[in-house]
């Protein structure tokens, strides 16, 4: 059997499947799983809960971690989107509500997240986001976090925010920053426009672009290409946290900002959320 070839895991989750290898040293994990006609593919609090238990429940403390033992973790979804992004929905109640505290608390724990990706879960896992389908806002910084995308063809990518006036504030600059030149970040962040995966993959953004259907089988590849070289890509690991370090605290400075940035919004732009939001609606249901 192949050391890449994903297992059932027994434990259950209702809006996450989860598989992994006998050995425990690759695990795949599917947002989405729950969708059902009009529920949105985003970035929902049970989602977010979900998630980080999972990543939690696989990260091994510096004792535990093996010398030479590279582990994989690979993001992915069950629904036709990658993720559409934050819950737009929420975030329009919690400004019109003034309710600062869990707009931060929601930020925060998203932040958590991304962090713990881009550090690769302590260090002795490399990270890779499976896009087959759109990954917009939230979701395309979650891609952005993880050390390798990998897209299939005809994905859309982008961070609409600009739209609504806001931005993307869970580390789409900082990320996006250590892929393209600054300038090219501050583009992609304020056109608002959607990219295809082919037109990301020309900028640098993303790493490896394949035909639909395709992006399981890459990833496997992938996997087994740096199981090879376990040592250097760990090294690589290292390096990219000292080098091109995204700090915790650099995430939730920004983050602070886009909260503050969003609690300002007017009526118009809380409106233009819910009409993204019914788009979204309606786009499951013809998904579906």
């Amino acid at each position: 059997m192949s050391t890449v070839e994903p297992l059932l895991r027994t434990r259950s989750f209702s809006t996450i499947r989860t598989e992994s290898t006998p050995d425990n040293n690759v695990h795949w994990m599917y947002m989405h799983t729950d969708m059902a006609p009009g529920t949105r593919p985003c970035f929902r609090r049970n989602l977010l809960e979900e998630m980080w238990k999972f990543t939690s429940s696989i990260t091994r403390s510096s004792a535990e971690r093996q010398r030479g033992n590279l582990r994989h973790f690979v993001l992915a979804s069950d629904a036709t989107a990658f993720n559409l992004g934050g819950d737009l929905e929420l975030f329009a109640q919690l400004i019109r509500e003034r309710d600062r505290e869990t707009l931060l608390g929601y930020a925060k724990r998203c932040i958590e997240g991304v962090h713990i990706l881009s550090t690769g879960l302590g260090g002795d896992v490399r990270t890779i986001a499976l896009l087959q389908g759109d990954a917009l806002g939230g979701g395309l910084e979650m891609a952005l976090a993880c050390h390798t995308i990998v897209a299939e063809e005809g994905v859309e990518m982008g961070l609409p925010e600009v739209l609504f006036g806001l931005f993307p504030g869970m580390g789409a600059y900082s990320f996006l920053c250590k892929r393209v030149s600054p300038q090219m970040a501050e583009k992609l962040i304020l056109d608002g426009r959607l990219y295809s995966s082919e037109e990301m993959y020309k900028l640098g953004v993303v790493d490896i672009l394949v035909k639909k259907g395709q992006g399981q089988e890459a990833v496997r590849e992938l996997i087994q290409r740096q199981q090879r070289a376990a040592h250097a890509h760990l090294a690589l690991n290292a390096c990219r946290n000292i080098a091109q370090p995204v700090s915790y605290e650099e995430l939730m400075a920004i983050t602070e900002v886009w909260v503050d940035t969003a609690l300002a919004l007017g009526e118009r732009s809380l409106k233009m959320m819910d009409r993204i939001v019914r788009a979204q609606e309606r786009r499951s249901v013809h998904a579906a």
